[in-house]
């Protein structure tokens, strides 16, 4: 088959110039990794059988043991292999059992920098020395292997000018004024080096609000735009408190409720998420912002081997991120404890409603040990704010103020949005010219429908030349993972996706969304095209429409209508007479065939 661009492709050049999308700044992959600390055989056992808490020590326990602080997603092994994410058959890979160094291990063994901050290099041990054992406050000491790896991605092209334009209601007694920078409200020496670290120089419209909002300890219901920026809008307040507050009387049940390896862990803070994917991006970022104290965060997902997260979490847990299945498995166990839980967070919560999670959400919430409303410290964040939404939030939160960033479920105006009419024959041929248009370097996310659309898709355009792979909820979590990976890294710079990957995931610099099938319901068509586009990135959404697609007419006009995106003329005709029809019972029905199909015109 002959693939020459059509004749619209000269109008899809320009519009991609235009937008940059043959721009080179993907965003890079893994970190550069060093080899592991060799530990000679006699010492082996011994280095296995010290706990992470060493009641001889002054604290915890020291660098030169198997540390306490290994993270999921780390380096793993002495082979070198430093990402979560794995090349594709290189058999090495980050796990929760992290058998060799952790990442976080020997913080402040290597180097005479500091990221931030000044410190007396005493030696090792997690804790700078016995009289600090209790202040979580002061950081520790820098690493500069695990800061290379947080913080080499870094955040490129946003927009703020943009932002500054989206709308805000915070509504609610006594609701907290807005800040400007990150430094009008007192976050503590870790978190300000961490933000400096992570290169954020202004807060998003989100944190603005959401910031000074939980600093206050209020409960909070968010309703913003997806890629707006919530997740480090919870997670900064949240580390701050921790850090500023210490521990609490969670370490010490933790202490007392058995020796290492089968200490039941009293997480101060729970962030609940509806898929694995976005569970394991909260935790990267819960990494970053937890980067130099005293805390340690865990994730914890189905799909996984839940034995070397059990093993992970008998290292110590303070910050758990879990989807709710998971979680309801470990707590039967006896290896999670809520009862301390200070902070609770519900991200994408119409998402983990729409999934069936309510009977575990509630489950945990309400049926187990978790402190109640009013005591614990409550923040839900939704891309929407259906009645389901607001029936959760009457129950979960106390007096909680509303937070609108745009308006509800709404798509962003940094996105253009493109609709063009496709024939179900001419879809393949059509992608290859939006492909050849945007360039071998840019990120492309095509959506489709089904898992077999997925598979055969995918096998088309390998076929063809094209460097690209999938992700659908039939493919094992080390496929998913490693597809993921493959495309951050921009090896595979085309990925094909379901519905399973259109929530929650934090993909930096996809250019363009193409929505090879459109979704049935407007709302999954908003989560989906906020894959670009986000953080105030500009970005490119192309949607494929033909006779199939009638019901979501009028939902997508209006859609495009109040997103200020230029509207196809067959599109304005074609809604009005579905809604004529719909209001017209007898009518003769029409041939959308012969509606006038917008191509290189309406591109």
């Amino acid at each position: 088959m002959s693939h020459v661009a059509v004749e619209n492709a000269l109008g899809l050049d320009q519009q991609f110039a235009g937008l940059d999308l043959n721009s080179s700044d993907n965003q890079s992959g893994g970190s550069t990794a060093s080899k592991g600390r060799y530990i000679p055989p006699h010492l082996r056992n011994r280095e296995a059988t010290k706990g992470f808490y060493d009641k001889d020590s002054s604290g915890w326990s020291s660098s030169k043991d198997k540390d306490a602080y290994s993270s999921f997603g780390s380096r793993s092994d002495s082979r070198g292999k430093s990402s979560f994410f794995s090349d594709r058959g290189s058999g090495s890979r980050g796990r929760f059992d992290d058998r060799g160094r952790s990442d976080y291990d020997g913080i402040g063994s290597r180097g005479d920098r500091s990221g931030f901050g000044k410190f007396e290099r005493g030696g090792n041990s997690r804790w700078c020395d016995k009289s600090d054992e209790d202040d979580w406050s002061k950081p520790l000491p820098p690493s500069e292997r695990l800061e290379q790896e947080l913080f080499s991605g870094g955040n490129t092209g946003i927009n703020f000018e943009k932002y500054d334009d989206i709308p805000v209601e915070a509504t609610g007694n006594n609701c907290p004024p807005h800040i400007e920078s990150f430094s009008d409200v007192e976050m503590g020496e870790i978190i300000m080096g961490n933000i400096e670290l992570t290169r954020y120089t202004r807060p998003t419209p989100v944190q603005k609000h959401a910031i000074p909002i939980i600093k206050e300890k209020r409960d909070l219901m968010a309703c913003a735009q997806t890629g707006s920026g919530k997740t480090a809008a919870f997670l900064l307040p949240i580390l701050s408190q921790i850090y500023s507050d210490g521990p609490g009387e969670a370490l010490r049940a933790m202490k007392e409720n058995g020796r290492y390896g089968r200490r039941k862990q009293y997480p101060i803070s729970l962030v609940l998420a509806p898929t694995r994917e976005l569970a394991v991006q909260i935790y990267e970022e819960a990494r970053k912002f937890s980067y130099r104290s005293r805390v340690r965060p865990c994730v914890v997902y189905g799909g996984a081997d839940i034995g070397q997260q059990i093993r992970d979490l008998e290292r110590g847990c303070h910050l758990l991120v879990a989807t709710p299945g998971r979680l309801v498995d470990m707590m039967e166990r006896g290896k999670i404890g809520l009862d301390f839980c200070k902070y609770l967070v519900l991200d994408e919560a119409d998402r983990m409603l729409d999934m069936g999670f309510e009977p575990q959400i509630r489950r945990i919430v309400e049926q187990d040990t978790m402190p109640p409303k009013g005591v614990r410290h409550t923040m839900m964040f939704s891309a929407t704010f259906p009645k389901e939404i607001q029936m959760l939030a009457r129950d979960f939160l106390d007096e909680y103020i509303f937070l609108a960033v745009g308006r509800v479920g709404s798509t962003s105006e940094n996105i253009t949005q493109k609709v063009v009419w496709v024939e179900e024959s001419d879809k393949r041929s059509f992608l290859l010219d939006l492909l050849n248009a945007t360039g071998k370097d840019s990120l492309t996310l095509v959506f489709v429908e089904t898992k077999k659309g997925a598979d055969s898709l995918e096998d088309f355009l390998y076929h063809e030349g094209y460097a690209c792979t999938s992700i659908h909820g039939d493919r094992s979590q080390r496929d998913r993972e490693e597809a993921l990976h493959q495309f951050r890294s921009g090896k595979s710079p085309i990925l094909v996706a379901t519905a399973v990957a259109a929530r929650g995931l934090d993909i930096s610099n996809v250019k363009h969304v193409i929505n090879f099938d459109l979704p049935s319901d407007i709302e999954e068509y908003v989560h989906r095209i906020g894959r670009t586009g986000r953080v105030g990135n500009l970005g490119l959404a192309t949607s494929f429409f033909n006779e199939r697609n009638i019901n979501i007419t009028k939902d997508l006009l209006d859609l495009l209508v109040e997103a200020k995106q230029e509207v196809p003329s067959w599109l304005e005709n074609m809604a009005y007479e579905h809604h004529y029809k719909g209001s017209s019972r007898g009518r003769s029905k029409r041939t959308w065939s012969l509606t006038p199909r917008g191509t290189g015109a309406d591109l």
